[in-house]
């Protein structure tokens, strides 16, 4: 079990890693976390949901993502309020107070889906949530070191440097544990890194002298291996400056952004800028604009309203500039957002950016698929991949309908079954497209056609090196990295392996 001192330690990546080494030394591998408050959220193959760190770890483990894997995820609605999904599937909406009389309940779902991932595979790499030390949620925790006892699993502790104080982080935690808690921890990972390793070397000793536990890493921080960040954390970081040569991606950063991954992609192609924008003084003058998914359409459209950017993002259309709206930016593109059911805000109806001539109804059943198909709108953004592959997921609460407008894609699969549904719209001229697809920008063809046009209004062309980030590639260089800075054969040992 991989356990932090914080969120954002590193636990998610060390985790990822971890799955990857495993699977490389011939184990069956899966990932495991209890309890995942996140607005980056995956669709399994069945179609159930799950927190998108931990389909990220089954890609590396190379399985396929299950509900086992995560069953419980946490999506927040409000500072004190959150969607309960439960084996992939939404039970609740509960506030704080309310979750945790109901966690009680859910222990057996926890520990169920453990015991079954135990006995199918030989490995289960399991990741914590926060921190094991916070003495007010002891007696509630289902995902720390109850988890972990359960298990009877060796843990990992992971602490961030870069943070500061990382003597303190580790030393503390531990003497915030209870012995048998203590009696688990079988090596420290400094997490995150920079400078010369061996100015530690004496604060490493003090750690082992002082907790009776050894050292089993320092990982260095690095910026050249590319795995999903699993929160919002990730985002905080100033975009770099541009360039006049490059092209201009703007994604609002909403208040209840979710699966921000959609835009890795972007921020990796080369000639792309692709930036956050929270103001509307951040706004300027994008070749592209994109507005993400949103756990609140509703609130986080009032939002943009708020902040001066829904008027910016009208206008820059006006001048021609493209506009993409991904599921709940889909939504709020359209003309009218219909709440018959009170299930986005006790607004029964809100007036939309009105980009797209659509009516959005929203629903209490959840929409969540893996889906396949294909690009039917050959024109704008679209123009250079008419008929291209698109592989993507659904998540979403509400439909939309339009008249008189062509859908951009036309879905082939859905959740494995063969099918044949429109999704999205776009404009008579090609350059505002709505769409409930995540994982667009993945698709290559895709993304270079909607480039191509962003960059045709001030005349540029990305000259492309390569064939884009592969995952693949990516997951085996952060297990080899890891690899290098961990003692894999303490954490073997420590796991009962043979070497």
């Amino acid at each position: 079990m991989v356990q932090g001192t914080s969120s954002h330690a590193g636990k998610s990546v060390i985790a990822t890693a971890l799955c990857r080494i495993f699977a490389q030394d011939g184990y069956q591998v899966a990932p495991f976390k209890a309890q995942n408050m996140s607005l980056n959220s995956y669709a399994t193959p069945d179609g159930g949901e799950i927190g998108r760190s931990q389909a990220v770890q089954a890609a590396a483990a190379l399985v396929e993502p299950t509900v086992e894997m995560n069953p419980i995820l946490l999506k927040p609605e409000a500072d004190n309020r959150s969607q309960v999904v439960l084996l992939g599937r939404p039970r609740a909406v509960a506030s704080a107070r309310e979750y945790y009389r109901l966690k009680s309940r859910w222990w057996s779902i926890v520990t169920a889906s453990l015991d079954r991932l135990r006995a199918e595979y030989d490995v289960v790499v399991i990741e914590g949530a926060g921190s094991p030390a916070e003495v007010n949620l002891r007696q509630h925790d289902i995902v720390n070191m109850r988890v972990a006892l359960h298990a009877n699993a060796p843990v990992l502790l992971v602490g961030d440097i870069d943070r500061g104080g990382i003597f303190a982080q580790l030393v503390g935690t531990m003497v915030l544990l209870e012995p048998e808690e203590r009696a688990l921890v079988c090596g420290h990972v400094i997490n995150k890194f920079r400078g010369d390793a061996s100015l530690l070397t004496s604060g490493l000793d003090f750690l082992h002298q002082r907790t009776g536990v050894p050292v089993a890493g320092v990982v260095p921080f690095f910026t050249d291996i590319h795995v999903p960040e699993e929160d919002s954390v990730g985002l905080q970081q100033a975009a770099s400056p541009g360039t006049v040569d490059e092209i201009d991606v703007a994604v609002m950063r909403l208040p209840h952004i979710s699966n921000f991954d959609d835009f890795d992609p972007l921020r990796h192609e080369q000639g792309v800028r692709m930036r956050y924008v929270a103001r509307a003084a951040e706004f300027d003058s994008p070749d592209l604009i994109v507005i993400p998914g949103s756990k609140t359409t509703v609130a986080d459209l009032q939002w943009l309203r708020a902040q001066g950017l829904a008027e910016q993002i009208e206008s820059a259309r006006r001048r021609h500039t493209p506009v993409i709206g991904i599921c709940a930016g889909y939504q709020m593109l359209g003309v009218d957002l219909l709440d018959p059911h009170g299930v986005e805000s006790s607004q029964a109806s809100t007036t939309g950016l009105g980009l797209l001539p659509t009516t959005t109804t929203f629903f209490p059943e959840k929409a969540t698929h893996q889906v396949k198909g294909r690009v039917t709108g050959g024109h704008g953004l679209l123009r250079d991949c008419l008929g291209a592959e698109v592989v993507a997921y659904e998540i979403h609460m509400g439909a939309s309908s339009t008249t008189g407008l062509a859908s951009p894609f036309l879905l082939e699969q859905r959740s494995r079954q063969p099918v044949s549904l429109p999704d999205g719209a776009v404009d008579a001229d090609g350059l505002t497209l709505g769409t409930y697809l995540h994982g667009l920008f993945h698709n290559q063809a895709v993304r270079r056609s909607i480039l191509a046009c962003a960059g045709a209004r001030r005349g540029i062309r990305l000259a492309y090196s390569d064939d884009g980030l592969d995952p693949n590639l990516e997951y085996d260089k952060l297990a080899a990295f890891v690899r290098r800075h961990l003692d894999i054969n303490l954490i073997r040992q420590a796991m009962g392996l043979r070497q």
